[in-house]
């Protein structure tokens, strides 16, 4: 019993001072679980596409039982500019904001303040009595509807199984539907805020019955705003309150004050040739898309499904904290249990985006063993990315948690995500 005890004191303290591994300006120390060598092949790949016109630039972060055994910057910012990239640059998180609102949602849970298998109309009266799409007119967009079999609940909010699809970046249906009535992605915007969003959304048709399919859509924005309805606060200050602070997040928010204005990273986008430009400051993701929404002064669009800016240190404090049960330098943000729930299957047989290798939990997407058969990451690891071609993963048998960093839309060579991991994983030394 004694020696259990002080394992886990080992582990707890071992966490409790990854603040300051992860913020120290020091040469990051000899880890012995990762080769240094096989580790310098990371900066290499990254390098070579950066070399190729492929990337701006990225930062990396990847963290072993607490402590931090990557942190680097390489490349550009502003590509155009030759400005140098830095570690601390704010970037669009997109959609990793995912995973704090689900994170929220489950302390709502914990709190009492809501079941999962409520039905969202319980407390966004707009979505009782959905109806789901029968039959479309792509002349005009016109539509049928048949009943939906029943309601859509948290739980399918959380799992992408409502049946809600996405707004500008969805199927080409989902997008017309949405914007004949005024629905957006929740991102790139000007004006309007979430809640305006979502009750417009609330009286379209779902585009299949609730829990017979996945379907990556606007549930995280609903999901968003139920935390404004069920708090009494925004979004931004909800977050800000009960996870950013306990957690020391300093530069994690929806709209940047005018002091780090500096260090909002470039956008970048690609030519015809396939090689890295900078995005221009307004294109069509059909409708507008604002390149740097992020220092809108008046912006109160606070999306829970993609609006955060952050920073890969910022980020990897709320990694840690899942992988370490729901606690980081003393202070916890959720239970253990919750987060058990969020990295189990909760979508049965069903496919993620086609795939029947991965699984999704509550807010992530969960490698299974078929999945890991397939790649290096064990069973258990959960992850999810962003839309501007960022990616992290957490996973609890190996003590790891990383974060890839890009600022770039579209992206033609994106593999460079996947290859990152691989090169992660070959350092890692089992003897």
């Amino acid at each position: 019993m004694k020696k259990a005890i002080a394992c886990l004191l080992l582990v707890v303290c071992s966490y409790q001072t990854i603040s300051a591994q992860i913020a120290a300006s020091v040469a990051i120390p000899e880890n012995k679980s990762f080769s240094a060598e096989r580790l310098q092949r990371i900066d290499k790949l990254i390098q070579q596409y950066i070399d190729s016109g492929w990337i701006a630039g990225a930062v990396a972060l990847v963290t072993h039982n607490g402590h931090t055994i990557y942190y680097k910057a390489l490349g550009y910012d502003d590509k155009e500019q030759h400005k140098k990239l830095e570690k601390d640059a704010i970037f669009r998180i997109a959609s990793q904001t995912k995973a704090i609102t689900s994170v929220a949602i489950m302390q709502l849970y914990e709190e009492g303040r809501l079941l999962l298998d409520d039905p969202i109309s319980k407390y966004i009266p707009g979505f009782k009595n959905p109806t789901v799409l029968n039959q479309f007119n792509k002349t005009d967009s016109s539509y049928t509807t048949v009943p939906a079999k029943r309601e859509v609940t948290i739980r399918d909010l959380l799992t992408h199984t409502s049946g809600i699809s996405y707004a500008q970046i969805g199927t080409p249906v989902g997008n017309a539907i949405y914007a004949k009535a005024g629905v957006v992605g929740g991102i790139g915007l000007l004006n309007g805020t979430s809640a305006e969003n979502i009750e417009r959304l609330a009286h379209l048709p779902l585009m299949h019955q609730p829990g017979e399919h996945f379907t990556y859509g606007l549930n995280t924005d609903v999901l968003g705003y139920l935390v404004e309805v069920l708090s009494g606060q925004s979004l931004a200050e909800y977050f800000r309150e009960h996870i950013f602070e306990p957690l020391g997040m300093k530069d994690s928010y929806f709209y940047l004050p005018k002091e780090k204005y500096n260090r909002l990273a470039m956008l970048h986008s690609e030519d015809k040739s396939k090689h890295v430009v900078n995005m221009e400051p307004k294109i069509g993701i059909n409708g507008e898309f604002y390149r740097d929404y992020p220092l809108d002064p008046d912006g109160k669009f606070y999306s829970g499904g993609g609006g955060l800016v952050s920073t890969a240190y910022d980020y990897t404090l709320f990694m840690e904290s899942l992988m370490n049960g729901g606690m980081l330098n003393g202070k916890r943000i959720l239970s253990a249990h919750s987060i058990r729930l969020m990295t189990q299957n909760q979508i049965g047989d069903l496919y993620v985006n086609g795939s029947r290798l991965t699984k999704f939990g509550l807010g992530f997407e969960i490698v299974t063993d078929a999945a890991s058969g397939r790649s290096t990451s064990p069973p258990g690891t959960f992850s999810w990315g962003g839309m501007f071609s960022s990616t992290y993963w957490i996973d609890p048998q190996e003590k790891i948690t990383a974060q890839f960093v890009l600022q770039q839309f579209p992206n033609s060579h994106g593999d460079i995500g996947e290859k990152f991991k691989v090169l992660v994983y070959q350092a890692l030394q089992t003897d």
